[in-house]
């Protein structure tokens, strides 16, 4: 009999700790149940699609990039003509001149730049060629004189490459295709 109205007490109680106003109930930021993990995980929303980059400047200058903090790391490989292209199209097997700008998904910092060198860099044998995987993809299909955002998830940059400094960052690029042959 005590069991039972140590029960009823306890549930009665229960019961009226809940007709408390919205403001007494904890958010899901803050609500004990909660993990810090689950809670970087809604601040970050949905995946990040193309037209959440900004790049900012002109076509054969270095561009600005910016990566969006609203969102998370795609999974997938993302492509997207910042601008269009009117000359040859990359196909497999072509060698492909191009500037680059590189930056981190993870913090947005540049980590590489062909501009900053001064030269172009040549893709030999798009496709099959010995850069990542997301160039192999990315490139084909680019028409000369376009300016192209590869989103490259770590499984098809560096995260083939165990060890590597950048093998678990989602990568940024910027591409101009100045040329293909």
């Amino acid at each position: 009999m005590r069991l039972a109205t140590i029960l009823i007490t306890a549930a009665a109680t229960a019961a009226l700790a809940s007709c408390g106003s919205a403001a007494d109930e904890p958010t899901p930021a803050t609500s004990p149940a909660t993990t810090s993990a689950e809670q970087a995980d809604a601040a970050q929303g949905e995946e990040c699609v193309a037209e959440d980059f900004t790049v900012a400047g002109d076509k054969g200058q270095a561009p600005d990039v910016t990566v969006p903090d609203d969102c998370s790391a795609p999974t997938e490989l993302l492509i997207e003509d910042v601008e269009a292209g009117s000359g040859a199209e990359v196909t497999a097997g072509d060698t492909a001149e191009v500037h680059y700008q590189l930056v981190g998904f993870s913090d947005g910092g540049k980590l590489d730049s062909s501009w900053e060198r001064g030269e172009s860099f040549p893709v030999e044998n798009v496709g099959n060629a010995p850069v990542i995987d997301g160039w192999n993809e990315g490139l084909i299909g680019m028409k000369e004189g376009a300016r192209r955002l590869l989103v490259v998830p770590p499984e098809l940059g560096y995260g083939a490459s165990p060890g590597h400094q950048l093998a678990e960052e989602t990568l940024v690029f910027v591409v101009d295709l100045k040329k293909v042959s």
